[in-house]
């Protein structure tokens, strides 16, 4: 297993600490004029997403953590829970909802994800920054609606909800920022 030296500290390297994986979010080295350098360390915990702060000690050591991150295609749902196939081996594997968090709205079949495997353990799955979906509930357009700004909520084939323009309707392909949950443009169909 790797190693990493204060001095080596980026944010977003994977590290384990007391056999927990943190993903570093930000950090600051600190000499004060007595006592020993140190490194403030702000991670967040990769198994609940609680971010805390650590002080490690410069020069010490901290271990890396042992993530793999794995390409998979999305294959079905069912009472198990999601199916992907990993894309190199084509093994399949069923990941849970919980695994998934929010990004279980935007899922449609065949789409190719990042899965973050800690110790063999599905921990996260990234998906592409954008996705194209279609829109199968939204309210009609109506005269006098074409107000600049404006949006109303539709309802997408995933079963995700975002704001779109007044003049979208049901049918229509749009492009999703899979981050934040929301509407960039109308796609081409």
């Amino acid at each position: 297993m790797s190693q990493h030296a204060t001095n080596q500290f980026r944010k977003g390297l994977k590290i384990e600490i007391d056999k927990v994986p943190y993903e570093i979010v930000d950090f600051q080295h600190v000499s004060p004029g007595k006592g020993r350098a140190f490194t403030r360390t702000k991670v967040k915990n990769m198994l609940n997403g609680n971010v805390t702060e650590k002080t490690i000690t410069s020069g010490d050591k901290v271990d890396g953590a042992n993530m793999e991150q794995v390409e998979m295609q999305f294959l079905y749902k069912d009472s198990a829970g999601y199916n992907f196939m990993n894309q190199s081996t084509f093994d399949q594997v069923v990941i849970q909802e919980e695994t998934l968090g929010e990004s279980k709205n935007l899922l449609q079949e065949n789409l190719v994800v990042q899965v973050m495997y800690y110790n063999d353990r599905p921990l996260a799955v990234e998906l592409p920054t954008f996705v194209i979906l279609k829109i199968v509930e939204t309210d009609p357009a109506f005269k006098g609606d074409t107000v600049t700004g404006g949006t109303k909520p539709a309802k997408l084939e995933t079963g995700a909800t975002v704001q779109v323009p007044f003049h979208l309707k049901e049918g229509d392909m749009i492009k999703v920022d899979t981050r934040e949950v929301s509407y960039v443009e109308k796609a081409n169909k």
